[in-house]
Parts: structure tokens; sequence; C-alpha cells
């Protein structure tokens, strides 16, 4: 039986909710009318706004209705996790839109950066107010920490994917291919974890999923690392920044992949170090 619960859109946390829904359609509206621009850059700043926007209004529309009672997962695990990615999607993006696209006198896309600004200081807001509530300690994977590193790591391997050019994921070179396959590979293998975890799907597994997800993120650390080694070495290798590079030159963007490939090698580390201390350590306690 469906309900209506005035509630979900009257507490700090509902306000908040609609604040977000409408800024980031202010964003997406502000950028579309200004016009098309070719580039991986300019299409990931229009789908975070897109995408923040639906599944906002999405968690509104189902908290109003009270269906998200009856889902088959931890709801609050879930809207937190959001609003977590939501803040580093709108952080990323409100760095990488006015750096590219912004100028003087272009005065609609000052307002979608400056309004940007406004949904990322939302969104971290939302995430304060849900992990400070006073309902309890929350239990979801997603609000751990390995699970917020998890979402980290997947985010920095969108970013990767989205500075990558057509050319290097058909390049024929052995080193930059087995760069794509690492970046490809680690985030596949996250989402499948997060997938797991918060479906509860883990206990049917005839052995210890933590201890499987432990040697996943040693794999990844590893390989990940090699990619921070050989990325830059055969990138930049007798490529020197051409003299009329612009904000969207393609050798900007390499530099983007190495240092999110770095940030990644570090986030996976420090996500293998803390599995094995919860697992090993604290667990035997």
């Amino acid at each position: 039986m469906v309900g209506v619960n005035l509630r979900a859109l009257t507490q700090p946390v509902g306000i908040m909710r609609i604040m977000a829904t409408i800024l980031t359609c202010m964003c997406f509206s502000l950028v579309a009318t200004v016009g098309h621009v070719k580039s991986p850059y300019w299409a990931w700043c229009m789908f975070t706004w897109c995408f923040c926007c639906f599944f906002t209004l999405l968690i509104l529309i189902l908290e109003f209705t009270t269906v998200n009672a009856k889902l088959p997962f931890a709801w609050d695990d879930f809207t937190t996790a959001f609003a977590m990615l939501a803040s580093l999607m709108c952080l990323a993006v409100s760095i990488i839109y006015p750096t590219f696209f912004t100028c003087k006198t272009c005065h609609r896309q000052i307002g979608a950066s400056v309004v940007s600004w406004v949904c990322f200081g939302v969104y971290a807001g939302e995430v304060a107010l849900t992990r400070l509530r006073p309902s309890g300690q929350m239990s979801g994977f997603l609000s751990t920490l390995p699970g917020i590193m998890k979402m980290l790591e997947t985010f920095l391997a969108c970013l990767i994917f989205t500075s990558l050019e057509e050319s290097q994921f058909k390049s024929t070179t052995p080193g930059l291919q087995w760069c794509v396959a690492v970046y490809s590979l680690c985030f596949i293998f996250a989402i499948l974890i997060i997938l797991l975890t918060i479906t509860q799907l883990t206990s049917f597994f005839p052995f210890s999923f933590d201890k499987l997800v432990i040697v996943y993120n040693i794999l990844a650390a590893v390989m990940y690392l090699t990619a921070m080694v050989i990325w830059p070495l055969y990138s930049f290798r007798n490529n020197k920044r051409p003299s009329g590079c612009g904000h969207l030159c393609p050798w900007d963007k390499l530099v983007v992949v190495t240092f999110m490939t770095i940030f990644n090698v570090i986030v996976y580390t420090l996500d293998t170090a803390y599995s094995i201390r919860l697992v090993f350590c604290v667990s035997n306690q």
C-alpha cells in the first residue's frame, strides 16, 4: 500500500534534495542554451547534472510515496552513498567546466559554474546531515570507509575514461593497451563488488568474500602501480606539449589521466591496508 509522507519534503534533508534538484536542473539548462560542445569533458558535465537531478528527484518521489520502505536494500545506505557520489561528481564538474568552457564574457557559463559550486555545497551538506543523524549508526556497506573508497575508485576511473581519446582505446602500443585494460578491469570488478555487497549476495559465496576483496584490492593496487609507471612512459616519450595547445588540448588530457592514475594507486593502497586490518586484526579481537 502506497502512502504519502510529507515529512520527506519538509525535513532538512528533504529541503536540501529539493534545492539540489532545482540547482542541477538550472546548471543543465544554462549550459544547454549555450549550445553543444564536442568534448568528452562537456559531455561529462552535462551527464553529471542530469544524473544528479534525475536520481535526487527519484529519491524524493520514492520517499514521498513511502515506496522506499518496500525496496529490498538498505535505503539510508543508498541515499547517503548517492549524496557522497553526487558531491564528488559536482566537485569535479565545478572545477572542470569553468576551467575549459568559461571566459570573461561568457555569462551563462559563469552562472552555471557558480550554481554548480552551490550544488556541491548542498550535496555536501546532505552528506553531513545524513552521517550525523541521531537515528543510530549506519551499518550499510556504502556508508563505511571501504564502501566510500570503492566509490572513489570507480569515480576516478570514470574521470580517466572521460580523458582518454578514442585512438588510445584502439592503440596498438602494448604499454597503452595494458593501461586501458587495467582501468577497465578494475572499474568492472569494483562495480561488481559494490553491487554484490549492497544486494546482500555475498553470503551465497562458498568462501570468505571479504578475503576475496582483499586479494582483488592487492591485485588492483599492483596493476594500477604498473599503469602509473607505464602510462607516462609511453604517453610523454618524444611527445612535448604543442606550442598552440589550448584548453581542450589532447596533451593536457594525458596529464589528467596520469594524475587520476596516481590518485587511484593511493586509494587502492589505502583500501587494501584498511581491509587487511579490518579482516585480520579487528575481526580476531
